[in-house]
């Protein structure tokens, strides 16, 4: 530290003990000081948490009361979403006071209602069930206290007068969510169908659908008992020919009624389903997924929302083992999402409550006439405290208390699940996710009471077939497994929901024309012959098939190309680091290192600036620092081209600029050598020796060879390309053959050739050999170009449906999935592709290369040259006047004293005086010369 005394700075006595003495103790005395500080951030900080739940004590306390049965995710999502509000609130802390009763037993949620209101609470939400809620909003009714419900209750009876304040219901409206289903009904041209409920409620449900039904529509209504046998009733509907459902009853009990449909063959073909329960979308129906019965549910909110995902976060933090929190939010419950938007609802009503509202809970007993005297105030509030939570925008009826304006999706059952096919709302009504003609088109299609006769050959990645695990048997589609399989499952199964069944044609052949008996066989005459429907594989359509056979729109585009065995890649050289840079770079580096280590060493020599006083405090210093030595100038330079830095810094302009440059320099060597570094150790020498078909046909070494009577086999033999009909002589006159019988034996040929066979096969099947095969690789391009298609007997009237559900396949990006998943070798045996540059590897950076950065450089060092050079002559000018010298005399002095590379202290030289002075005026006038130099070149060393 510095004190001030006598118009000048010093240093503390005990400081400069400090710093003159050995012993240790004394030494470390400016580290306490730095001990008593951490020390002090430490306790500082120690302190924040209390701080905080400090300021949590600072809020208003606002009681709310909730009722659930135990154990529930409602409970779980009501406390999250309090917590939630809590902690973005800056004047209330919300407090949930639950009780538990049992789900249907109206006597303990009374008991609970009245535990709550003495206990002070300004709102009471739950319970979930229509009975009991009714016991617990006479209550609150009955003592001014806002009752939130989330249950669906029925309209009220025309002409009942409607209490007020209201009850608040965040359910969808009873008539409302009826309608909309009616409305579904009638967009879905039914003329009739059944409705099943298995209790009261169910019923006046159905009761509300029946009224905003077309009156022309025929119904039939049966109720349905819960954990009995109800397969003799459904049987019994299956005879009517019935094949529209309306099904009424809780979620947890919508798969017992499915499966037991499913028995009786009331869950097949052309059968359709409405799900009334809110909840059917959360189900698991995996093992109803695959039938051909159309299967549609209601949903109220979108689980795929930032916010739906943020509450679920929420639960999982808060959630216990007794509660089994949903893991994707697609299983949240409507229950527990209404849950947290109660408790959205009564916080934001709090935080929005005008300043004039008393909102402190008042103790009151159920057995006494007392009422809150702001509840009526409050809940007309709520009424008119719009918010949005899970369940969207909630807009509340101010004379019924019931949600209005809500929305609802049409979810339709597919193999991934329930996914949105409508929206529906009030205002607006029905908004389809796909036109009236594709929904038309669907289900004309599942009229089709067929299953289809599938073709196909044995052939990976297409088709092949299924080892079964011991013990196991399998039978049908399942023995097989492939691309083939999975695309004709998306097209027949998933898009056009029909059944199909996979037969292998007799000798495994693609289908080649007999001349002599003038008939096709393998494939395409399977489909001549009438004996299959569809013909699905690797068949490329061509001139002569299409003829005689129909094709959709290709389905994967290819051409002909070449496999071969990959070169083996040399033995990595020792010091193959070296490589980026020729050895001519390597001197030239070494040497400019030095030369601008000594450069930079004899500027900070020549430069004032670079002379500093070692005690910064002494204003008057006797002696001058050069820390520039030999030693610091080389570390100075190392690690700047090192790219590491150093903890000194010129400040000379002359030193400066050679720094620049030096870093300037660095940088370009430092990337050059990284990018190119990174070339050597990634590219393995090529051999160039053959790069095409071209290459294959001028040389005779390399044999080459294609499938026989296959497309590529005819590519060659009708080529009119003077070159392919040389190559096509050359395969016929080879001895022995060159073809091959299946590509199989093809790749066998390859691999144990050592390099001495190429074969021509199709792209897809090489892309397919390369992820699986590391020793592979494709040369040259496409010879042509050709699609594989899926064929079927000319005039099918199932043609254009394939062909638009292929379309569709295409445009969604499925075909791109399923050839992923075919064609991607599994991660533990995926080859990691090594990508050649055009000239094979990178080649090395001559001088020629890297010139232009060494004349840079070499421009920069002169220009700090002579910029020291300037300083030194300025200096010695400055140093003439101040000594009363010659300029020749201050010019030998000083350069004398700057050669002397081992002096690293300047002795500081005082002007001479004119007349007997003190000796503090004569530093004065020294420093103020320093000072006017200084401010020549604008440094601040000496202010």
């Amino acid at each position: 530290m510095c004190i001030k005394a006598r118009g000048r700075f010093a240093v503390h006595p005990a400081l400069r003990y400090a710093r003159r003495s050995r012993h240790p103790a004394i030494r470390c005395l400016p580290c306490v000081r730095v001990y008593v500080t951490v020390v002090t951030i430490i306790l500082i900080l120690g302190n924040v948490g209390a701080v905080l739940r400090k300021f949590e004590t600072l809020k208003t306390t606002v009681n709310i009361g909730a009722i659930f049965p135990p154990n529930t995710v409602a409970e779980v999502a009501f406390a999250s979403a309090l917590a939630r509000a809590s902690m973005e609130s800056e004047h209330y802390h919300f407090v949930m006071k639950a009780v538990y009763s049992p789900y249907g037993d109206s006597f303990a949620a009374s008991k609970a209602a009245c535990e709550l209101l003495s206990g002070g609470v300004i709102a009471v939400f739950g319970p979930t069930d229509p009975v009991s809620a009714s016991a617990v909003e006479a209550h609150c009714r009955a003592a001014r206290v806002p009752h939130i419900q989330a249950v669906w209750r029925p309209p009220p009876v025309r002409g009942e007068q409607q209490p007020s304040p209201p009850g608040i219901n965040l359910y969808p409206e009873a008539v409302a969510l009826s309608k909309a289903v009616a409305l579904f009904i009638d967009d879905s041209d039914w003329r009739s169908y059944t409705l099943l409920y298995d209790d009261d409620h169910g019923l006046i449900r159905l009761q509300e659908v029946l009224k905003h039904t077309n009156p022309e529509v025929k119904w039939l209504v049966r109720r349905l008992v819960p954990g009995e046998d109800n397969r003799p009733l459904l049987k019994s509907l299956k005879g009517t020919g019935e094949t529209r459902v309306i099904l009424d009853c809780p979620a947890d009990r919508v798969l017992e009624y499915l499966r037991q449909a499913n028995e009786v063959k009331f869950f097949e073909d052309y059968m359709s389903y409405v799900l009334m329960s809110l909840d059917a979308h959360t189900l698991d129906l995996e093992e109803l997924r695959y039938g051909l019965s159309n299967v549609t549910c209601l949903r109220i909110f979108d689980h795929s929302d930032s916010r739906t995902r943020a509450y679920l976060a929420d639960w999982k933090v808060r959630g216990s083992d007794d509660v089994k929190i949903p893991r994707q939010s697609y299983e949240i419950t409507v229950e527990a999402a209404l849950a947290s938007d109660a408790a959205r609802l009564i916080t934001d009503a709090v935080e929005n409550a005008p300043e004039e509202f008393k909102l402190e809970a008042q103790e009151i007993s159920c057995d006494s006439e007392d009422q809150w005297e702001s509840g009526e105030d409050f809940t007309n509030h709520l009424l008119t405290n719009p918010i949005v939570g899970i369940t969207n925008k909630i807009n509340l009826d101010n004379t019924t208390g019931e949600r209005m304006n809500f929305s609802v999706e049409i979810m339709e059952l597919s193999n991934s699940g329930f996914n949105s096919i409508a929206k529906w709302n009030p205002e607006v009504g029905f908004e389809y996710g796909r036109s009236a003609d594709e929904t038309s088109d669907r289900l004309a299609e599942k009229w089709q009471n067929k299953t289809f006769k599938v073709v196909s050959r044995i052939g990976a990645p297409f088709l092949v077939e299924v080892v079964p695990k011991e013990g196991e048997t399998l039978t049908g589609n399942d023995r097989y497994e492939g691309y083939s399989k999975d695309l004709i499952h998306e097209i027949l199964k998933e898009l056009l929901h029909l059944n199909y069944e996979i037969e292998i044609v007799p000798g495994n052949g693609y289908g080649s024309y007999n001349k002599e008996t003038k008939k096709w066989d393998g494939l395409v005459g399977h489909l001549l012959e009438r004996k299959a429907d569809l013909a699905i594989c690797d068949l490329t359509i061509t001139y002569e098939r299409r003829s005689s056979v129909d094709f959709t729109t290709p389905f994967m585009t290819l051409g002909i190309s070449i496999l071969y065995l990959k070169p083996t890649p040399p033995e990595p050289e020792l010091f193959s680091f070296l490589k980026p840079f020729s050895v001519d770079v390597w001197i030239y580096m070494a040497a400019a290192y030095l030369m601008v280590s000594l450069l930079l060493h004899i500027l900070a020599r020549l430069a004032p600036n670079d002379w500093e006083n070692p005690h910064p405090c002494d204003k008057s210093p006797e002696e001058l620092e050069n820390i520039w030595h030999i030693k610091n100038s080389c570390w100075l330079t190392m690690g700047s081209i090192m790219t590491q830095g150093s903890d000194i810094l010129p400040k000379g302009y002359s030193t400066r600029w050679v720094c620049g440059m030096w870093w300037f320099f660095g940088l370009i060597m430092c990337s050059s050598y990284t990018a190119n570094l990174a070339a050597f150790l990634t590219n393995a020498a090529m051999d160039d020796s053959i790069k095409s078909a071209e290459d294959l046909a001028m040389q005779s070494k390399i044999k080459y060879g294609t499938l026989i009577g296959g497309s590529t086999y005819s590519f060659f033999k009708r080529s009119n390309v003077s070159i392919y009909q040389r190559m096509y002589g050359a395969m016929e006159s080879a001895r022995p053959s060159v073809y091959v019988k299946n590509n199989d034996e093809g790749l066998e040929r390859v691999l144990k050739g050592k390099r001495d066979y190429a074969y021509f096969m199709e792209s897809t099947a090489i892309e397919y050999q390369l992820e699986r095969h590391c020793e592979l690789m494709q040369v040259g391009g496409l010879l042509d170009s050709k699609g594989y298609g899926i064929a079927m007997p000319f005039d099918s009237s199932y043609r254009t449906a394939v062909d638009n559900a292929l379309l569709k396949l295409a445009e969604s990006g499925k075909l791109v999935e399923i050839k992923n998943r075919w064609w991607k070798a599994p991660p533990e045996k995926a080859c990691v592709t090594e990508e050649a540059s055009e000239e094979g590897a990178a080649g090395e950076l001559g001088v020629e290369n890297v010139g232009g950065v060494f004349v840079v450089l070499g421009t920069g060092c002169g220009m700090a040259a002579a910029m020291g050079i300037f300083e030194f002559l300025w200096n010695v000018r400055e140093v003439a006047v101040e000594q009363k010298m010659t300029q020749s005399e201050a010019f030998w002095a000083e350069l004398t004293f700057a050669l002397s590379f081992w002096e690293t202290e300047k002795p500081v030289k005082h002007s001479r005086p004119s007349s007997s002075a003190s000796e503090s005026q004569g530093a004065s006038r020294a420093s103020s010369v320093l000072r006017s130099a200084a401010d020549l070149f604008h440094l601040d060393v000496f202010k």
